[in-house]
C-alpha cells in the first residue's frame, strides 16, 4: 500500500477547534445523557480525536434540576464521600443532593465517565451545568444539540 497517500493526523492544542454546545436536560435520563456529554467533552465525536489531547467541546447543560433517574434510584442510590476524619464517611441520595445543589448530580455522573488523570480533570473544566433554563454564555454563541 502506498503510505504517502494518507497521513494520520494527530491533534494538538494549537490545531484543535473547540465549539460551544448547549444541552437541555429537561426530562432526560441521567446516565444516558451523561455518557453523551462525556463523549462530546472528550472529543470522540471528532474525526481528529487524539487520546492524550483535550480536543473536545465546551458543554453547557441547562435544566439540570429536571433530570430523571429510572426505577427507585432517586431514593435508593447512595453517593458516598469521606470528610477525611476518622468516622467521616457520609452518605447521600440523589434526592437529598438535588434539594441543595441540583447541578451536582449531573456533574458527578459526567465526572465518573471521564479519565481519572490530569487530562480528565482538565476536560472536566469544560463542563458548565445550570439548574435553570438560563446560562451566562450567550456571547460564545453555543449551538443547541439534542440526543
Amino acid at each position: 500500500m502506498d503510505t504517502l497517500s494518507y497521513k494520520t493526523v494527530s491533534a494538538n492544542s494549537a490545531t484543535v477547534q473547540k465549539d460551544w454546545i448547549v444541552v437541555d436536560a429537561n426530562g432526560e435520563i441521567l446516565g444516558r445523557l451523561a455518557s453523551q456529554i462525556a463523549k462530546i467533552l472528550r472529543g470522540k465525536h471528532k474525526p481528529y480525536f487524539t487520546p492524550h489531547v483535550d480536543c473536545g467541546d465546551n458543554v453547557i447543560v441547562i435544566n439540570a434540576d429536571k433530570i430523571r433517574l429510572t426505577g427507585k434510584k432517586m431514593t435508593d442510590k447512595e453517593y458516598v464521600r469521606h470528610t477525611g476524619h476518622p468516622g467521616g464517611q457520609r452518605f447521600a441520595t440523589p434526592r437529598e443532593i438535588m434539594e441543595k445543589h441540583p447541578h451536582r448530580v449531573v456533574e458527578m455522573a459526567v465526572k465518573g465517565m471521564l479519565p481519572k488523570n490530569r487530562l480528565g480533570r482538565r476536560i472536566f473544566t469544560n463542563l458548565y451545568v445550570y439548574a435553570g433554563g438560563e446560562h451566562p454564555h450567550s456571547a460564545q454563541q453555543p449551538k443547541e444539540i439534542t440526543f
